[in-house]
């Protein structure tokens, strides 16, 4: 019990704190800058990706035509799942402004819809997008910039998420930590995930696009296995709301861990340091050990359990603050709360969804097909 108790903390720390402070020793002594050119402006593809989405269709297609790049050097592909509504006659309504249609013949969820897009597509680099996600006037600029280094193979976007009033959402903290988390990565050696709604990469990265394993993820790992490196670029942002319903956005964090396990487990080759050296830990480090987080929690939250009958105070004093921050936990953050009230809910909901996400993996479950959030 007492080695379970102390490994299962110790595993806890490593994963969120000691992982980032061994990146932050390496960037001392390794430190890969991004050689950016502003000026370089290959034939990019803008590749969006739909299903039903006549609601809030137009949003999106103002701020693509509204991209400071130039028009003859940008391919915007809408790429379609079949949509049954009235998304495709939107678009189409757009050709004279150079957006193109690009449906799916039957339903097969948004890679199979990318990949269709992707056969068309005449660019060298390739950027991906969401309706949801609204990019800056010089997104498409700033993250194609990263390709003039040779080095690079994929580049992610960082996150605002933001509430429907423009203030930072309960999450704010959380992905604030993820982006900085990303920057360390970026500097010692690549990145270990994309943000899907907003990434790019070079058109030869997306050669092997399997229409079951997330995109974002399998373009990062294709990278990796391509001899390149993924980068996160600070000026590349993609800002999307909050989901309104709690619930949703649950199921939505449930499925997307889901798919990122099968994705994983898809290719073990990539943890195995004789092959892959350093990205290798960072892919234990950042991903199986983060998707193990709930396991270690209850591990330690059993052992610290029986360790009470040892009568001393250290496990006392554990326990007491386990259930202190779980009762923060099970306390529904309230509008202009603290972070600090807000933190452990969130906590405990991301590392509930991952635990969630085990369970439909093992039962074989691997969400391909998609309705989109509601923000």
């Amino acid at each position: 019990m007492l080695a379970l108790f102390w490994a299962s903390i110790s595993l806890i720390v490593y994963t969120y704190l000691g992982y980032p402070l061994m990146l932050m020793a390496l960037s001392r002594f390794r430190s890969r800058t991004i050689e950016a050119g502003k000026d370089y402006l290959p034939l990019a593809s803008l590749i969006v990706t739909v299903f039903n989405e006549e609601q809030r269709l137009q949003k999106k297609i103002d701020n693509t035509l509204e991209l400071d790049y130039p028009k003859d050097k940008l391919e915007i592909i809408f790429a379609s799942d079949a949509s049954t509504d009235g998304t495709d006659d939107i678009i189409r309504s757009y050709g004279n402004k150079g957006i193109k249609l690009v449906r799916s013949p039957q339903r097969g969820g948004k890679e199979n819809a990318q990949k269709c897009a992707i056969e068309q597509a005449q660019g060298e680099v390739i950027v991906f997008s969401d309706v949801a996600t609204m990019l800056e006037k010089d997104g498409i600029r700033n993250i194609v910039s990263n390709f003039a280094d040779q080095s690079v193979g994929c580049v992610s976007s960082e996150d605002r998420f933001i509430n429907p009033d423009g203030t930072i959402s309960g999450e704010g903290a959380y992905v604030r930590y993820e982006m900085w988390l990303r920057s360390l990565e970026s500097r010692v050696n690549s990145v270990v995930g994309l943000s899907g709604s907003f990434f790019a990469a070079r058109k030869e990265v997306c050669k092997n696009w399997p229409t079951n394993i997330p995109s974002d993820f399998n373009t990062l790992l294709n990278t990796i296995r391509a001899g390149y490196r993924g980068i996160s670029d600070p000026h590349s942002v993609g800002v999307y709301n909050n989901i309104k319903d709690e619930k949703k956005e649950f199921d939505r964090k449930v499925r997307t861990i889901t798919r990122g396990i099968s994705a994983l487990f898809a290719d073990t080759s990539l943890m195995n340091p004789a092959g892959y050296g350093m990205f290798s830990w960072q892919l234990i480090s950042h991903k199986l050990l983060r998707w193990c987080i709930p396991l270690f929690l209850a591990v330690a939250f059993v052992t610290n359990l029986f360790l009470l009958a040892s009568g001393k105070r250290k496990y006392i004093f554990s326990f007491a603050m386990q259930k202190v921050f779980y009762g923060m936990a099970l306390t529904r953050p309230f509008p202009g709360s603290w972070g600090v009230l807000k933190i452990p809910h969130y906590f405990v909901q991301v590392n509930w969804a991952i635990a969630m996400a085990w369970a439909k993996f093992l039962k074989g479950e691997r969400f391909v097909t998609w309705s989109p959030s509601k923000r």
